[in-house]
Formats: structure tokens, C-alpha cells, sequence
């Protein structure tokens, strides 16, 4: 019986047999650095960004709890219209994952494909996934490419349904979903609206 959301293999992948949640704070837990930090169900920091030169950089590593980095992401300098490659090797030429910005009559600023495969070394067929939302409200959907939905990210409520602010975002990951794969894509949300 195939998976209805398979396990997109990274060189460390994180994926779970069950759905997870997670918190994504905006900020680097490193003082005046820009950057993002997650933390699982259980309140433990998991994944982080720390960009300690500027803001919006060309290249970010999503690191580990203890700062191993796990993906590299790379924007590409000559396109304006968004495209980023994702590497889960840093001795790789080719992307694991690239996301650019979706083009068509209909669509509007906060439609992103992911071409996911594209290093034929992992042995993975390449798939189409899509990213839909708000990059004002950093709060999207992303889906396989049956149109399955694979994680929602929104803005975290309090237990009282109060917003906690606009860099606290609440993700929710069906299962077998790679981790790192999302995280990643968070990365690139934050990138595109410049929180990081």
C-alpha cells in the first residue's frame, strides 16, 4: 500500500509516523542576529537559523539543536521573480528541493511551486508540490502533488484565541512528511517576507 504523503529522503531525514506540531519564533535566539528558531510539541528547541551579518541573505543553513546544519539554501542572485535550491549536502552540486515563484493568469503573489527530486544521487523521482497562502501573514498550505495537504502553517493563538504576534507561527506536519524538507520551506517564507 503506497504512502499517501511518502517521506521525501534527505541525508537526515526527520520524518514521523504520527502528525507533529511545531512553533516557529521569527527571531534568532542569538542576540542581534536575524534568523528563526523551532521548537516540537514539548517546548525543546529543535531547528534554527542564525544569520549573523544582514538580514535577507542570498544563503542560509537550517541548523540542528546543536548546530549541525542539515539544508542550505541558496537564492539564486540573477531572478527576480524567487527561486531558491535547497541542499542537504553541503559537498552537493545539485538542490535536494527548488521553490520558485508560480506563474499563470490566475494566480496571485503567494503561489509557490516546489520541484522536489531534483538530485537523481538520492535515487527519488521528482515530484511537484505547491505552496498557497499569505506571505503578508506568513500563514500557507502545502500540498503534494495529488493537491493532498501535506502541512499547514498559521500564526499561533493563545489557549484564548489571541494572536501571539506576527512572527510566531504554529506548524502542523501530517505524517510522513520530512521535517527538515518544511522547515526549509519556513526558511524560504521568512526569506521572502524578509523577518530573517
Amino acid at each position: 500500500m503506497a504512502k499517501v504523503h511518502p517521506c521525501i529522503p534527505s541525508s537526515s531525514s526527520s520524518c514521523s509516523t504520527q502528525r507533529e506540531t511545531y512553533t516557529i519564533w521569527m527571531k534568532s535566539l542569538v542576540l542581534n542576529s536575524n534568523g528563526y528558531t523551532v521548537y516540537d510539541s514539548n517546548g525543546e528547541v529543535v531547528f534554527r537559523i542564525d544569520n549573523y551579518d544582514s538580514k535577507c541573505r542570498s544563503e542560509v543553513y537550517l541548523m540542528d539543536l546543536r548546530g549541525n546544519i542539515v539544508c542550505t539554501i541558496l537564492r539564486k542572485k540573477l531572478s527576480r521573480f524567487g527561486l531558491w535550491d535547497c541542499y542537504n549536502d553541503k559537498d552537493s552540486r545539485i538542490p535536494w528541493f527548488k521553490v520558485e515563484k508560480a506563474f499563470g493568469f490566475f494566480n496571485n503573489d503567494s503561489v509557490y511551486d516546489i520541484l522536489v527530486g531534483t538530485n537523481k544521487a538520492q535515487n527519488i523521482s521528482s515530484s511537484n508540490h505547491r505552496m498557497e497562502g499569505s506571505v503578508h501573514n506568513l500563514e500557507f498550505k502545502i500540498f503534494d502533488g495529488e493537491g493532498q495537504i501535506m502541512v499547514v502553517m498559521q500564526r499561533k493563538l493563545s489557549s484564548s484565541g489571541v494572536a501571539l504576534g506576527e512572527d510566531v507561527l504554529f506548524v502542523t506536519i501530517e505524517p510522513h512528511v520530512d521535517h527538515i524538507f518544511v522547515m526549509a520551506l519556513a526558511a524560504i517564507l521568512g526569506l521572502i517576507r524578509r523577518k530573517m
